[in-house]
């Protein structure tokens, strides 16, 4: 059994012995740097259902520690991040590491921007006062797409953890109903009529459907990290753009672990 792997260190073809212990330090610091940016969207789960909580029951007291509890998100964002940075000065991967290590920095700006998502969604929360006119077919949807956000977040997790391109892939008719409850919820904003109050209540909540859609967007740019992580190739699962077609695959190559 080798004992150590080399890898180059000069256009010149020098390369220098890596010792065995070393490059299992750094496994072991790279899984538990996954294992922080999971928990990460463990965060994310937390704050949308409170966020939904504060948005049914016009909870501004709640959608205010929302707001406040995203800087718990912003840095566990950044402390993943300055790990990897810190990693990498230290020890240049392999390409296997280094797909892994892309899509990381890629999960967390995603679950960053989930926990922006929530707080934009609490900031709104105010505007509509205490006993706002509910439009009761307009707020089944809203709650029916939070909920399939959530379940999103936590099967990007659980599909990345177990690098299950499958699971990865099923985020798309998650998303794909998501988009269709904010297309409902458009047309019936339109029909709310002439009531300046509901109508002001219905373009909140047009507003709050967009922010929940794009989180449905971030966890399915998670699931295709997932499936580059597996495959050394990134492809997009949907292309709005092209929608009949097959997206294209763009391939990283990597070689055997350790090379």
């Amino acid at each position: 059994m080798p004992t150590s792997g080399r890898r180059p260190t000069s256009p010149g073809g020098s390369a220098r012995t890596v010792p065995v212990e070393t490059r299992i330090h750094f496994q072991e610091e790279l899984s538990a740097l996954e294992l922080q940016a999971l928990g990460g969207l463990d965060m994310v789960a937390e704050s949308l259902e409170r966020t939904l909580e504060a948005v049914l029951h016009h909870d501004v007291e709640l959608a205010g520690y929302v707001i406040a509890d995203d800087d718990r998100i912003d840095g566990r964002y950044l402390e993943v991040r300055q790990g990897i940075l810190s990693l990498l000065a230290r020890q240049a991967p392999v390409a296997t590491d280094l797909r892994l290590i892309a899509a990381l920095l890629d999960l967390i700006r995603n679950f960053e921007r989930m926990g922006d998502q929530c707080v934009n969604i609490s900031k709104l929360v105010p505007l509509v006062g205490r006993e706002p006119p509910v439009h009761p077919e307009i707020i089944t949807r809203i709650e029916r797409m939070m909920r399939q956000a959530i379940s999103q977040v936590q099967q990007c997790k659980q599909a990345f953890a177990r690098r299950d391109v499958e699971l990865a892939e099923d985020l798309v008719r998650q998303d794909d109903e998501i988009d269709r409850c904010n297309r409902e919820i458009f047309a019936l904003v339109l029909e709310t009529g002439d009531d300046p109050d509901a109508r002001e209540w219905g373009m909140t909540m047009m507003l709050v459907a967009r922010q929940i859609e794009r989180v449905g967007d971030n966890a399915v740019d998670i699931g295709e990290q997932t499936a580059f992580v597996v495959t050394g190739e990134f492809r997009e699962f949907t292309d709005a753009s092209h929608p009949d077609a097959v997206p294209p695959a763009i391939g990283l190559s990597a070689g055997p672990r350790g090379e």
